[in-house]
């Protein structure tokens, strides 16, 4: 993007500003580390400076990176907060300084990262969220294999379980989600020349997550991303079209760890893709009440069903020995029209228990005209 190009870009965000009193939100999204999100917001934090607009950083990290550390050079900074952890002094972002200074648009890099214990909020996205409620406009950085929902999917490519995610509810409040592109080749001359590593770490990187093959497939889903929320935006803001009846989805889920978390992250994926809202249901038997579900899998149905509602769907729990009747009830009282369940389990006994009870399932639904999807 060239200069002329970065300053409509800025006038652009500048002028979807005016018109909430919300702060306005802006994303920049890349297939990995070094394709250049930091730099380009940057580039427009000085866009904005030179119009006269109250811009400030809040954070950024250029890991030493010359060009990057460059564009640094004349822009108005708010100090860092400084904790002890663990012995050590550590530097984080201030949000409450922010909203106490309230410019009119910070700059906040690493949308993904883990606070440090002690502080307001655990995540940084979290902050940014109470930022954006203050009025104040952001823009921020993230890369696609933090984002929650393709986190399998990226775990396939690299081999890697990425532990710091953003909740794909985040991106949906975003007014602009932009996308920093660069071919495979380019990102890896990138790499090869110092620009993303150190020398020392170069070889490492080439041979782990910067092989050919993976960074192609992460392009691919930086680009499906920022496509479907820009699809996704256009839906939700263009007026002149006849009212839709949107699709309404059901999740239900167990209390295992893996395959439920799968599920949900799969039907909110689907639900993005539709344009609709999405239900978990946890059906609690006797066998799992409070006094007789084992503390694993307790912890791994809070974890769950917290992680449902950070993907923005609603939650309900119901105790009831009857699971297909209390489904096609949650269906005909929420307008249902997709439930979505888990492949079930291949052990002999769990089959034909499955079965039985998956064959009622699809009588009752095909009755009341709703779709029953079976994720893997």
């Amino acid at each position: 993007m060239d200069t002329q190009d970065t300053r409509r870009s800025a006038e652009h965000f500048l002028a979807l500003i005016k018109a909430s009193h919300r702060g306005k939100f802006k994303v920049y999204i890349g297939m990995s580390a070094g394709v250049g999100k930091t730099y380009r917001m940057l580039q427009e934090a000085h866009q904005l400076l030179d119009a006269g607009v109250d811009v400030q950083i809040g954070y950024i990290e250029t890991h030493g990176r010359p060009e990057t550390e460059a564009l640094t050079e004349g822009l108005p900074f708010i100090p860092r907060r400084k904790l002890f952890y663990k012995g050590k002094e550590l530097e984080e972002m201030d949000m409450q300084a922010i909203i106490n200074l309230h410019p009119d648009i910070v700059v906040v890099d690493e949308l993904a990262h883990t606070n440090i214990k002690g502080s307001a909020n655990p995540k940084r996205w979290q902050d940014v969220m109470q930022i954006l409620d203050a009025g104040i406009s952001v823009i921020s950085a993230v890369n696609i294999q933090h984002i929650e929902g393709v986190n399998e999917q990226v775990q396939e490519i690299t081999g890697i379980e990425v532990h710091e995610r953003v909740p794909d509810s985040v991106l949906a409040t975003a007014d602009e989600v932009v996308n920093i592109d660069l071919t495979a080749d380019e990102l890896i001359e990138r790499l090869k020349a110092g620009k993303i590593y150190k020398p020392d770490k170069v070889p490492t990187a080439l041979s782990n997550f910067f092989r050919q093959e993976n960074i192609l497939q992460l392009r691919e889903l930086a680009l499906k991303e920022v496509a479907l929320r820009v699809e996704k935006k256009v839906e939700n803001e263009v007026t002149e079209k006849p009212a839709l009846l949107h699709d309404k989805l059901l999740a239900v889920i167990d209390s295992s760890e893996k395959r439920a978390r799968r599920l949900i992250r799969k039907t909110a994926r689907l639900a993005t893709h539709l344009n609709s809202s999405f239900i978990v249901l946890y059906v609690q038997s006797d066998r799992e009440t409070a006094d007789r579900i084992p503390l694993a899998n307790q912890r791994y149905l809070i974890n769950n069903l917290n992680l449902a509602t950070e993907l923005g769907g609603q939650i309900r729990q119901v105790h009831s020995n009857r699971p297909v009747e209390t489904i096609v009830e949650i269906c005909r009282e929420q307008k249902i029209n997709i439930v979505c369940v888990g492949r079930p389990e291949f052990s002999l006994f769990s089959l034909l228990k499955n079965v039985v009870g998956m064959r009622r399932l699809i009588g009752r639904l095909s009755r009341m005209n709703i779709d029953l999807y079976i994720l893997s």
